[in-house]
């Protein structure tokens, strides 16, 4: 059974034109092209595993308080940096929709461990190999 993929409610997200850095001669001056999309993931209506999940999240993209943001200025129109922006919002989610899976913890074999004490050893043997002799 395959489970559909999670996306975020459009209306829980704040989209702003602004206007794009960089080159673009006089259009950059004029049009407001770029969009910053903002996100709160406390009171968004996504499951609580998942808002967890993505607070927990080592993201520069989202803020201590728990707050995506996302600033999408690579197309020169607003309705595609609108869609590109939703659609990076949605990969993020996406990213953390299905938990990890728990480590089941495993004992080293008998082989590894006499590997391991014979290399200690070996070790062992050219340091003191090291010392001073006395005679």
């Amino acid at each position: 059974m395959k489970l559909a993929p999670l996306t975020v409610d459009p209306d829980e997200v704040t989209l702003t034109s602004i206007r794009a850095q960089g080159a673009g001669g006089q259009n950059v001056n004029k049009v407001s092209n770029a969009v910053h999309l903002r996100f709160d993931i406390h009171a968004s209506s996504l499951p609580d595993g998942v808002k967890a999940r993505l607070v927990a999240l080592a993201d520069g993209r989202i803020t201590s308080e728990g707050i995506v943001v996302i600033k999408a200025q690579e197309h020169r129109s607003l309705e595609m940096n609108r869609a590109d922006a939703l659609a990076r919002l949605n990969a993020l989610v996406q990213s953390v929709a299905t938990p990890p899976r728990a480590r089941k913890p495993t004992k080293p074999t008998y082989g590894s461990k006499q590997r391991r004490l014979e290399g200690k050893t070996q070790r062992g043997q050219v340091k003191a190999a090291r010392a001073r002799v006395v005679e």
